[in-house]
């Protein structure tokens, strides 16, 4: 068993202030150096565009585009640096899994990806000059890959396919800008319209009103539906399902065949390692890593690192209200000698 960890980040101020701050933290941290030699065998196959990246952005949620602009200030980077590692337009994406759940007042997901991209950061942040405060686990520094706003929109992804990408957001970012701008369910569902979408994913939004909407998307479409669970395959856009899901069902119909449960009772379903959705294919891309837990009306969230664990418990609502978590780590175990990218030397592609 490996023991990880996931800083916990406080912030209150502009998005500058908070890009700047992030910069400063991360400018001579491993994590840069790893993905330094990441890129030097994953070249990347996009184009990076300054002035369309930025129209992109400022479409949806202008304080992102400060947020960059911050961690360009502090890194001393290239522009088009800074958008390649944190602008999440236009970026590959690799394969991956993830279960989510939703029932009475809560979403719960599991992330399931690689350790040599999970960048052990679980951010509280709220903006003084524009758009709603966040909580949950980043991903590349200014995406979200599930999260809960102020607002009591909670949000996760699952991942589909990366056949066939267009010019448009991936993921982790199309979360931070639903989780920024969005009020609602209502909203959320609008927005991931409007998006450019790079690969194909399922977005899954859950609020106070307890109607979850999971929405399939590619480049080539957008279909909404609505169900309390979602694994890696689309159930309307069928035509995009990979041709391995067995899986993917196998997991959904675990999940469907325990039917109503209570939140402590979903957590373990998708937490503990014996029950069947937790996976441990950490050098398929798909073991995983954390499981979070949100609760709209409540306005906490739980969050565990590996499996069999109790969730560590952060309260939200206190901490909008301005009273910062003690908590500076969060630790957990997983079951694999891969290293992680935020704590390990050589969490490259050199080798496994």
């Amino acid at each position: 068993m490996k023991t990880i960890h996931s800083d916990v980040i406080q912030f209150r101020g502009s998005h500058y202030e908070f890009g700047f701050k992030q910069g400063e933290r991360i400018r001579d941290s491993i994590t840069v150096r790893n993905r330094e030699n990441q890129w030097k065998v994953r070249k990347p196959r996009f184009s990076i565009s300054i002035e369309e990246t930025k129209e992109a952005i400022i479409r949806f949620a202008p304080g992102i585009w400060d947020e960059l602009l911050g961690l360009h200030e502090a890194l001393k980077w290239p522009m088009e640096r800074v958008l390649q590692e944190f602008g999440g337009y236009r970026v590959e994406y690799v394969k991956s899994g993830c279960s989510i759940v939703t029932g009475q007042d809560y979403l719960i997901r599991n992330y399931d990806y690689h350790p040599k991209t999970y960048e052990g950061r679980y951010t509280f942040y709220q903006p003084t000059d524009g758009g709603y405060s966040i909580i949950g686990p980043s991903q590349r520094v200014t995406g979200r890959m599930d999260g809960m706003n102020e607002e009591g929109l909670a949000l996760g992804y699952n991942f589909m396919h990366r056949k066939n990408p267009g010019d448009g957001f991936i993921c982790c970012m199309i979360g931070r800008l639903i989780l920024e701008s969005c009020k609602n369910v209502t909203e959320a569902v609008e927005m991931l319209k409007e998006i450019p979408h790079r690969h194909s994913f399922s977005y899954v939004v859950y609020d106070r009103s307890g109607e979850t909407f999971i929405v399939e998307t590619s480049p080539r479409g957008v279909e909404e539906r609505q169900s309390n669970a979602c694994t890696n395959h689309f159930e309307v856009m069928t035509q995009e399902n990979r041709n391995h899901l067995v899986d993917s069902k196998r997991r959904l119909g675990i999940i469907q065949e325990k039917g109503e449960q209570d939140a402590t009772q979903a957590f373990r379903l998708m937490n503990d390692t014996d029950k069947g959705v937790f996976s441990d294919l950490y050098g398929s891309w798909a073991g995983t890593i954390h499981t979070s837990a949100y609760f709209p009306k409540e306005m906490k969230a739980w969050f565990a690192l590996g499996g069999d664990r109790e969730p560590v418990v952060f309260d939200f609502a206190e901490w909008l209200e301005g009273k910062d978590d003690e908590r500076e780590k969060i630790t957990g175990e997983v079951d694999t000698d891969i290293p992680f990218v935020h704590m390990d030397e050589r969490a490259d592609w050199f080798k496994q």
